[in-house]
């Protein structure tokens, strides 16, 4: 079939399909793009023409930036469990760039995205052309060369034979739930145009089977012989359970045996809330129910987890002293961590597995203390700040707006761990806080995603004023798709998680609040006048603008109500407080200084430091 190289692309990312459990989804569920030189007359004209002749199903959707449309592309493919995902085309230069922090995203999170960057020309004829990277040491290099430690599978295909290969190599990556991530295939500008004879059997349907792995019967056996021989067993749910679909055979396994369930960020939702055995997160965001069990486990069961500083809080989280990790997880880097006795096998199928092994159950010693902290989290959500609402009065409405199945998207700032600390999750699908790279401006887009992914459910983007500055574009692509979205923005004039951090570590919050620059040379004169609900507006948003607690819950209603994009505003007290995790994050202090409150936070760094330990 002679086809462009561009042409060639769609057609075969429109005919390829996952398979799981006997149920098939489309691998490719469509294509974010924005065109320019390089990719509108390859990728652009390849997309009008299979959507006016109907000879390949890969939609195409407008974005508004790059970077963002990752993003979407991330949320859309957590979403599904990693079973359907999609493509992302960008001109040669900056727009492809533009994609490098979301390709980072997705590939810390272990989510699959297919980016299509256009390139230099593979001739050189008219070298150098606009936008391109000249490297006196090596002719083949261009700026996409930056997309090689960020993607999981990388290529350039320079000649149209190439393309089977790579495409094939793409699919494989993106469809592996071990290996997955950003997948980037680079595409020469005057190659997308090239025309060339493709064997037809590149364009018949292709189904990848993602595979259940099950556990090997010896390592199975040591696994079960280390928990049977726990005192105080902990189990921390990341969002390996998630994936594989497993939340029944974890309650099952937590019921069966005894064991407390903490969840990580990514897990959160993998066991309901109100679970017997659930204590909440674990670490630096954690509940102080769940950061007690964890010094005092002496066999910890990490289930789909990669043990990021935030869950272990910095290595001090685990203070036994012979305390030993079991890991189970699809991905044997993740598995061997902190020297565990390892189980390689889909979460769900090593659940089930375990439950039968393990054939033990303990007495549980916290069931008093959760009930504790759930009185404080209701505290929290009924702070009743005034003038200005607490961030955790915030949290509390939007929780109690939320139905089972709606979801509730963030991703940097306070409110991840907030988030973590307070969000009761009653679906695993409920929370999604994107907090493997923690990336300011995910919010909106991310949630345009999700709703993307699954329209039945109402998706409410939390976002900080910090967050929406950053990346709010994609507010203007939702309206233009008709997808409806909450957003709650919320209005603290700064950055309150770093100023909150930069005081603790005896920075003085410098740097922090968006306000006039003094006389006196710092940010520390009246706040701007920045009306962000009215920038929302200009982007298409329908907005309503709340006073307090009381008119949020009334602009929820009404935005849940509503048949299109609402932004819900409210203003709050970024120097509110949440209760303590009882926890710790490694953040360096300056360790001289002329400053005494940067000395004082030096005296207390290195004493929560002392707890730290090493792994192997």
């Amino acid at each position: 079939m002679r086809l462009t190289v561009a042409q060639a692309v769609v057609r075969f990312l429109a005919a390829q399909w996952t398979e799981r459990d006997g149920v098939r989804h489309r691998a490719i569920a469509g294509c974010f793009g924005i065109f320019g030189h390089g990719n509108v007359a390859g990728i652009g004209q390849a997309l009008l023409q299979a959507q006016r002749t109907g000879e390949a199903a890969l939609p195409y959707h407008l974005a508004r930036n790059e970077q963002a449309m990752v993003h979407t592309a991330a949320g859309f493919a957590r979403m599904t469990n990693r079973l359907s995902m999609m493509a992302c085309t960008a001109s040669i230069g900056p727009g492809s760039t533009n994609m490098l922090t979301g390709a980072a995203l997705a590939t810390v999170n272990r989510l699959p995205v297919l980016l299509l960057p256009a390139d230099v020309f593979a001739t050189r004829v008219a070298t150098p052309v606009l936008q391109e990277l000249e490297d006196p040491r090596a002719g083949d290099v261009s700026v996409n060369d930056a997309f090689r430690p960020l993607s999981r599978f990388f290529d350039r295909v320079w000649r149209p034979e190439q393309l089977p290969q790579a495409l094939l190599g793409a699919m494989r990556v993106l469809t592996d739930p071990a290996e997955t991530g950003a997948v980037t295939l680079c595409l020469p500008q005057d190659v997308q145009a090239e025309a060339y004879d493709f064997p037809d059997e590149l364009f018949t349907a292709r189904v990848w089977h993602v595979p259940r792995a099950v556990p090997e019967p010896a390592a199975l056996a040591r696994a079960a012989e280390v928990i049977r021989s726990a005192d105080r067993p902990l189990i921390i749910a990341g969002g390996g359970v998630i994936y594989a679909e497993a939340s029944a055979e974890l309650c099952r396994l937590a019921e069966a045996t005894g064991i407390p369930v903490a969840d990580t960020q990514a897990g959160k939702g993998a066991i309901p809330w109100d679970h017997p055995q659930s204590v909440g997160g674990v670490g630096s965001t954690g509940t102080p129910v769940a950061n007690r069990l964890a010094r005092e486990a002496d066999v910890v069961i990490g289930i789909g987890t990669r043990y990021s500083d935030f869950t272990s809080a910095s290595n001090t989280a685990f203070q036994h002293p012979g305390v030993r990790f079991v890991n189970l997880n699809v991905a044997a880097f993740d598995a061997a961590k902190r020297a565990a006795t390892t189980l390689v096998a889909d979460a769900r199928e090593g659940i089930a597995a375990l439950t039968a092994a393990i054939g033990r159950t303990w007495p549980d010693s916290f069931r008093d203390d959760v009930a504790r902290w759930q009185r404080a989290v209701d505290a929290a959500y009924t702070a009743h700040r005034s003038p200005l609402p607490a961030q955790s009065e915030v949290i509390g409405a939007v929780n109690e707006a939320c139905g089972t199945r709606d979801v509730v998207v963030q991703a940097a700032g306070s409110m991840p761990g907030d988030l973590q600390l307070l969000w009761r999750a009653r679906d695993p699908k409920q929370y999604h806080v994107e907090y493997g790279y923690s990336c300011m401006g995910f919010e909106i887009a991310g949630a345009l995603g999700i709703k993307m992914a699954d329209p039945s459910r109402e998706v409410y983007a939390l976002v900080g004023d910090g967050s929406y500055l950053m990346m709010a574009q994609e507010i203007g692509t939702a309206v233009a798709e008709g997808i409806k979205l909450i957003v709650v923005l919320v209005q603290n004039h700064g950055f309150a998680s770093i100023g909150a951090l930069s005081e603790s570590l005896g920075s003085q919050r410098f740097g922090t609040s968006y306000r006039y620059r003094s006389a006196a040379g710092d940010y520390d004169g009246a706040r701007l006048p920045v009306d962000l609900a009215a920038n929302a507006e200009s982007l298409g948003a329908r907005v309503i603008r709340c006073r307090g607690i009381a008119d949020l819950t009334d602009g929820l209603k009404r935005a849940r109500a509503a048949d299109r994009l609402t932004v819900v505003h409210i203003e709050t007290d970024p120097l509110s407080p949440v209760p303590s995790s009882e926890s710790w994050w490694d953040v360096p202090v300056a360790e001289v200084s002329a400053l005494a409150s940067t000395r004082s936070a030096r005296a207390g760094y290195e004493t929560a430091k002392r707890d730290q330990r090493p792994y192997l």
